[in-house]
């Protein structure tokens, strides 16, 4: 059988063509440092180790949310600290106005004290994150969620709505609260709030509110306790009224009423009226509460008498009854951030652990094995070259060299 040179040339040129083709895709495996370059490498693999890559993608994209969220909570919890401090320093301040030695001048200079706190505690609700989002003002945060009106008054312009974040596959976590909860708010285990309903003309000193049954019926209602003819009268705050209680009125004697109990000093007038509510209906508004005991701080108790002086000290006593409780509900709100700090500590480490079982299945799908690799390289290079060297030796063989 007769080769002619031609056909010599193009088997020659084929097999050479094949052996650089196989030398080159070895190289680019170990270049690339995987054994899959194209799906046709390993059909079956390389289809697992696009699943495994995109759970890592996925992976990651919980992970930087995590990363913002864990961002924003920290920056709440920065903010709500120092809430409680100034809750906590106008407590202090209250008790210290109640000092009976504090003249008129004493305790203007602590009203001035509590306008500072009112406009730290402001200044803290309308925290933002740096970007110009405000924390605490719910989907709008865009803008502060607390503005003064032209009466000094501070109005709650946010919304109740929470940002929620998708942490994992099934988790969603708030990344922020909004300022009514915070600020206008108190929690459902809020104690009785007492108050003059206005106006009172008497001494009478109000005590603090005990809970003696709260299996009563009318426990969690609304009650008004008023005097008239040196008798009391406790009546629901419903529409109409109903009479609860009623009896002869005796300085200090405890007055029992819907699985409740108040002691009263001093002396009543006619007419004179004490509110006793259920916490969500008492005024729940920090900022208004702040400015209300300012007002009774500058009042002048000079001249006044025994009238002016419970004033001053019923209207402590409000104020202290609701700045605890929006002390405890500030704190119930940190607790709050302080679990979902925890969660997102646990879900991160969840999601380490996932992404180094990913990586590690994903490194036996598609990793390089060096050694195999190195090996078939050279093992081609050598195939390579003998095809060459053939070539050569065999282009040489011609009657013309025995001429």
């Amino acid at each position: 059988m007769r080769i002619s040179t031609q056909s010599f040339y193009e088997q020659s040129q084929l097999a050479m063509n094949s052996q650089q083709g196989s030398l080159l895709r070895s190289q680019q495996k170990i270049g690339a440092m995987t054994r899959i370059l194209t799906p046709a490498d390993d059909p079956v693999g390389a289809a697992r180790a696009l699943g495994v890559s995109e759970s890592l993608a996925v992976n990651a994209q919980y992970q930087a949310t995590r990363g913002e969220a864990i961002h924003t909570l920290s920056l709440e919890e920065n903010a709500l600290q120092a809430v409680t401090g100034v809750l906590q320093d106008v407590k202090t301040l209250i008790v210290q106005a109640g000092n009976g030695v504090m003249t008129d001048a004493d305790r203007r200079a602590l009203a001035t004290t509590l306008e500072s706190a009112h406009a730290q505690l402001l200044g803290l609700a309308n925290t933002d994150d740096g970007n110009g989002q405000y924390l605490f003002a719910g989907f709008r945060s865009g803008s502060p969620p607390f503005v003064r009106d032209a009466a000094g008054a501070v109005n709650y312009q946010g919304d109740q709505g929470q940002r929620l974040m998708q942490v994992d596959v099934s988790r969603q976590v708030a990344g922020t609260d909004d300022g009514r909860t915070l600020f206008q708010s108190v929690q459902g285990a809020a104690g009785y709030v007492t108050s003059e309903a206005g106006g009172n003309a008497g001494s009478a000193v109000y005590g603090a509110v005990s809970v003696m049954d709260a299996g009563d019926p009318l426990y969690g209602r609304d009650f008004s306790i008023s005097f008239a003819g040196g008798n009391y009268t406790v009546e629901t705050q419903d529409a109409p009224p109903v009479v609860v209680a009623s009896g002869a009125f005796t300085a200090g004697v405890p007055i029992d009423f819907g699985g409740l109990q108040i002691s009263i000093a001093g002396t009543p007038a006619d007419g004179d009226v004490v509110e006793v509510r259920n916490a969500r209906n008492a005024g729940t508004d920090v900022f208004a509460t702040l400015s209300e005991l300012v007002a009774a701080l500058r009042a002048p108790l000079a001249g006044g008498g025994d009238a002016a002086q419970a004033r001053l000290l019923n209207a402590l006593s409000t104020a202290n009854v609701r700045i605890t409780n929006a002390h405890d509900n500030v704190l119930t709100v940190r607790s709050s951030v302080g679990s979902r700090l925890k969660e997102l500590d646990i879900l991160n480490g969840g999601g380490q652990a996932r992404a180094l079982m990913d990586k590690s299945h994903l490194s036996d799908l598609q990793d390089l094995d060096y050694a195999s690799a190195i090996t078939d390289f050279y093992q081609r290079q050598s195939a390579l070259q003998a095809t060459q060297q053939t070539f050569l030796r065999i282009q040489q063989i011609s009657l013309l060299n025995l001429l």
